[in-house]
C-alpha cells in the first residue's frame, strides 16, 4: 500500500516532533487542517499513527495528540570500530529502545541482542554501519561493500533480517553529524571535523550536510602527499603513518629516558603522564599537537570552514588544543578550534541520526506489510 502524498508529508513531520496534535501536525507540514485530518486518519488505518491522549488548550479545548503507531517501526545503527562495536535500536522519531557493546569479533552477537530487545512486531526499515573505510558497492551493486570492513561486515549481516535495507557510511562522517546536533558544533552549519586516533580522518560539513565527494571519500585525509620534498617521494597514507598513535608511541619510545620511568605502552597513559606534568611526555604530545596543527592548516587552506573540531583517542584532548592552535594561527587564516565533546558514543549517535532519517524514507516511500 502506498500513502499520499499529504500522509508521507505528515508522518515525517510526527516523526520529527514524536507527538504532535493536529494544528501542530497542519503547522508543521503547511497543509490544511482538513488535508491534516485525512493524512492522520490514513496514517492511523495502516497504524504508523496512533493517539496518544488529549492536551488541553487555553480556551478550554482539547486537542488529540498523535504519536508514532506500531507499524512505524524501529531501526538500527551499528558501528563497527577497530575493537569494539556498538549498536542502538532507535524508533523513527530517534527514541533510544535498546543497545548494547561488544567486541568487534563478537559483533554479530550484539547485533542480535539489541534486535531481540526491540519491541515485539516492530518492522525493521533500515540498518546503518559506519565503518573506516570508503563505503562502495559490491561488483553486482546489490549491497554496501567496503574492503577494510568486508569480513566482519559479512558476519554481522547474518544477524540481520533478510530484506531490510543496509547503508554503509563512513565512521568519520557518523561521528561529525553527532558534532553537529549534538556537540562541539551545535549552532554551526559549517565545519571540519579532524579525527585524530590509531589512524586519520576528516568530515567535512558544509551547509549543515556532509559532503561525500564524487567517489565517496571526500575528507580522506591520510591520502594526502606525504612526505612532500625533494628528497622523498610521497608514499601511500604516509601522512597516517605519521601521525596515526602507533606512531605517536614510537617517536615516545625513541625520547624516553631511564629517569622518566616505566614507558607508555598506550597514547591514553601518553597523554595522562603530559596532563600530570610529564616532562618528556609533554614534548612529545607537543610535538604531535604542531603535526596535528599543520594538518589543519591543510584543511583550512583548502575549505576555510571557520570551525575544526578535533576528536579521535588522542585528537579530542584538550591537552592537543595549544599547540593546535599556535600552529594553526601560524600557518593560516584564524579559524577556531575545539576539542570533541560527544565521546566514544559520537559514532553510533550519528549513524543513529542516518538510519533514522532513511527509515522515515523506507516507510513513506512504501507501506510494508507488518511482521
Amino acid at each position: 500500500m502506498h500513502l499520499s502524498e499529504s500522509a508521507r508529508v505528515v508522518f515525517d513531520v510526527l516523526a520529527g516532533t514524536g507527538t504532535a496534535t493536529r494544528p501542530q501536525l497542519a503547522a508543521g507540514a503547511g497543509l490544511s487542517k482538513p488535508t491534516v485530518s485525512s493524512a492522520v486518519a490514513e496514517l492511523e488505518a495502516v497504524e504508523l499513527a496512533a493517539h496518544s491522549g488529549r492536551a488541553s488548550g487555553g480556551t478550554g479545548r482539547s486537542a488529540a495528540i498523535y504519536r508514532l503507531g506500531p507499524a512505524a517501526g524501529a531501526v538500527l545503527a551499528v558501528d563497527l570500530g577497530p575493537a569494539v562495536t556498538r549498536v542502538r535500536g532507535c524508533a523513527l522519531d530517534g527514541t533510544l529502545l535498546a543497545e548494547g557493546t561488544g567486541s568487534r569479533r563478537d559483533a554479530a552477537d550484539t547485533v542480535r541482542k539489541v534486535l531481540d530487545a526491540l519491541p515485539a512486531g516492530a518492522p525493521l526499515r533500515a540498518v546503518v554501519v559506519a565503518v573506516g573505510d570508503v563505503p562502495t558497492r559490491d561488483r553486482a551493486g546489490e549491497r554496501p561493500a567496503t574492503a577494510k570492513a568486508g569480513p566482519v561486515f559479512d558476519a554481522m549481516a547474518v544477524a540481520l533480517p533478510e530484506g531490510v535495507p543496509v547503508h554503509l557510511e563512513n565512521n568519520v562522517n557518523c561521528a561529525a553529524l553527532a558534532e553537529l546536533h549534538e556537540g562541539a558544533a551545535v549552532g554551526r552549519d559549517t565545519f571540519g571535523y579532524l579525527r585524530i586516533g590509531v589512524g586519520i580522518g576528516l568530515a567535512v560539513v558544509i551547509g549543515g550536510r556532509v559532503l561525500r565527494g564524487a567517489n565517496g571519500a571526500a575528507g580522506e585525509v591520510a591520502r594526502l602527499p606525504y612526505p612532500w620534498d625533494d628528497d622523498h617521494a610521497p608514499r601511500h597514507e604516509g601522512l597516517e603513518r605519521r601521525m596515526g598513535s602507533r606512531t605517536l608511541l614510537r617517536r615516545a619510545a625513541e625520547a624516553w629516558q631511564e629517569t622518566d620511568g616505566p614507558r607508555p605502552r598506550t597514547a591514553e597513559r601518553l597523554l595522562a603522564l603530559a596532563g600530570q606534568g610529564h616532562a618528556t611526555a609533554g614534548a612529545v604530545v607537543a610535538s604531535h599537537a604542531a603535526d596535528v596543527g599543520r594538518l589543519a592548516a591543510a584543511v583550512a587552506a583548502v575549505l576555510d570552514p571557520g570551525l575544526i573540531v578535533l576528536g579521535g583517542g588522542t585528537g579530542a584532548d584538550p591537552q592537543l588544543l595549544p599547540g593546535v592552535r599556535a600552529e594553526l594561527a601560524r600557518l593560516s587564516w584564524p579559524t577556531e578550534v575545539v576539542s570533541s565533546v560527544v565521546g566514544d558514543t559520537g559514532t553510533v549517535a550519528g549513524a543513529s541520526r542516518l538510519a533514522v532519517a532513511h527509515g522515515i524514507q523506507t516507510v513513506t516511500g512504501a507501506v510494508r506489510a507488518k511482521h
